[in-house]
């Protein structure tokens, strides 16, 4: 069955299957959709009314070397009172295990750290979801989409959230699929365009000024 197959084999092209080449899938379903924009104002201060909070990195995050950031975001909300978690995919990354790397280099305490099937049960139960540099490894397009190129991946399923904030560069930037992922049209999902060191700079600072604003948060 598809969800039985590697991982690691169907990301890098499903040899052996019926997958469609990368660049196969149609994004044309998308045509007439709009993506909802967020700001760091908003995505800040969603995070202070939150409870749970799960952040999923990806390999964006790697490439932008947000992770000091991120670990700074994540030590803040904790202050707060926030439970926060990072929820880590077997292949997000350039190679297995580089996200755990960065997130340890970064000082993030291992406790915080969860593999997919550790915390994919827990996202309909989960307030915000922060993605960052992550696409297709939480496309809801591997559950949905036959077409898919990796239809039948294990995903870490973030739209079942209450809400997600996805961090990425632009719209229309695509991972492996070739296809847009489809969570960001979904209802409950917020895009936060830009650099995702500068976005998370931007968020670190922001949590920090709410912080001087409101002493009860700290």
């Amino acid at each position: 069955e598809a969800m039985g197959r590697d991982v690691v084999s169907v990301i890098l092209g499903g040899a052996g299957t019926d997958a469609p080449a990368p660049g196969g899938s149609d994004n044309s379903q998308f045509e007439g959709k709009e993506v909802k924009i967020a700001t760091v104002d908003n995505v800040g201060e969603t995070l202070v009314e939150a409870e749970n909070i799960v952040i999923v990195p990806g390999y964006g995050l790697a490439v932008a070397q947000a992770q000091f950031a991120v670990a700074d975001i994540a030590k803040k909300l904790k202050s707060f009172g926030k439970n926060v978690r990072f929820g880590i995919h077997p292949v997000a990354g350039r190679m297995p295990g580089q996200l755990n790397v960065l997130l340890a280099e970064a000082g993030v305490p291992y406790d915080l750290v969860y593999e997919m099937d550790e915390i994919n049960d827990d996202f309909e139960d989960t307030d915000v979801v922060l993605v960052i540099g992550a696409s297709d490894t939480v496309s809801s397009a591997a559950e949905d989409d036959p077409n898919c190129s990796i239809y039948g991946m294990p995903v870490l399923r973030v739209w079942k959230a209450k809400e997600v904030f996805v961090l990425k560069r632009s719209i229309g930037s695509t991972g492996y699929t070739g296809l847009e992922n489809p969570i960001l049209y979904n209802d409950n999902t917020e895009v936060l365009l830009g650099d995702a060191h500068d976005s998370c700079e931007a968020l670190r600072t922001h949590l920090n000024e709410l912080c001087s604003i409101d002493s009860d948060l700290c």
